[in-house]
C-alpha cells in the first residue's frame, strides 16, 4: 500500500508541472497524435469593428478548423463535428481572441491593408482612446505571439507573449517587449502619456518562468515619434 500510494504521488506531480514555454535544443521529439481534423484550415474574418472616434474598420482574420471525432467507416459520411466561425471578441476599445492578423481599412475606401505579413498569433488588441483624447494619436497596443518558442511547429498561446503597438491604421508596428521574454502585464498612466509594462526572461535557460528568473520593467512615452522603450528599475 505504501508503494502505491508513493505512485500516485508522483504522478500527482507530473500533472501540476508547468510546460514549458521554450526550447533551447532543436533535437526531435514525440508529441502526442493531434486530434484529427476534418478539414484544412479556412480563413475567415469576422465583421469590422470601427472605434470610436476613428476612421479605420478594422477586420479580424484567423482560421477555422472542424473537429470530427468519430469514425468514418467505407461508404458512409456521417459525421460528428464542432464548429465555430467567431474568431474575436469585442469590448468597447478592445478586441479579443486568437486570431493571425487584421485588416484595416479606411471609411471612405474598399481598400484592405493587412497589419502583417509575419506569422503571429494576436490575443489582444487595445485602442488607447484617453491617450488619443489628450494627444491627438490614435494607437492600438498589442498582446500576441510572434515566435514559435516551444519548438513544437506552432506559434499559438503555449509559446511565449510578446507586446507591440501601431497607429490606428495598422503602420508603424513595432515590437516593445524584449526578444524570449514574456510579457506579464501592461498599464497606461495617461497623466504622463506613458505605457508601464513588465516582462520576464528565462536567466536560468530551464525552459519555464518562475521565481528564479528576472523581471524587467520598462515604459514607453506614447507622445514619443519613435516610441523608444525605457528600462526602469523600482525595486533598486
Amino acid at each position: 500500500m505504501i508503494a502505491l500510494f508513493g505512485l500516485v504521488g508522483l504522478a500527482g506531480c507530473k500533472d501540476n508541472v508547468q510546460k514549458p514555454k521554450v526550447r533551447y535544443t532543436t533535437a526531435a521529439k514525440k508529441t502526442a497524435a493531434p486530434k484529427r481534423v476534418d478539414s484544412t484550415q479556412i480563413k475567415v474574418a469576422d465583421l469590422p469593428v470601427l472605434m470610436d472616434g476613428t476612421q479605420y474598420l478594422i477586420h479580424p482574420v484567423g482560421d477555422i478548423r472542424i473537429y470530427d471525432d468519430s469514425s468514418r467507416e467505407y461508404g458512409s459520411s456521417r459525421t460528428n463535428s464542432s464548429v465555430s466561425y467567431a474568431i474575436s471578441n469585442y469590448n468597447r476599445y478592445e478586441i479579443t481572441g486568437y486570431f493571425e492578423n487584421l485588416k484595416f481599412q479606411h471609411v471612405d475606401s474598399t481598400a484592405l491593408r493587412p497589419l502583417t505579413k509575419e506569422k503571429i498569433q494576436i490575443q489582444t488588441v487595445t485602442y488607447l482612446n484617453t491617450t488619443a483624447q489628450r494627444t491627438k494619436k490614435q494607437l492600438l497596443l498589442y498582446t500576441l505571439v510572434d515566435n514559435d518558442t516551444n519548438q513544437d511547429g506552432k506559434v499559438d498561446a503555449n509559446d511565449i507573449k510578446a507586446f507591440y503597438i501601431s497607429n490606428i491604421n495598422g503602420t508603424g508596428f513595432k515590437k516593445l517587449s524584449g526578444d524570449m521574454q514574456e510579457l506579464l502585464d501592461w498599464n497606461v498612466i495617461d497623466a504622463q502619456n506613458r505605457v508601464y509594462f513588465r516582462t520576464l526572461e528565462d536567466i536560468n535557460k530551464n525552459g519555464a518562468f518562475d521565481k528564479n528568473d528576472a523581471v524587467h520593467y520598462h515604459f514607453v512615452n506614447l507622445a514619443s515619434a519613435d516610441f523608444k522603450v525605457t528600462d526602469y528599475e523600482p525595486v533598486q
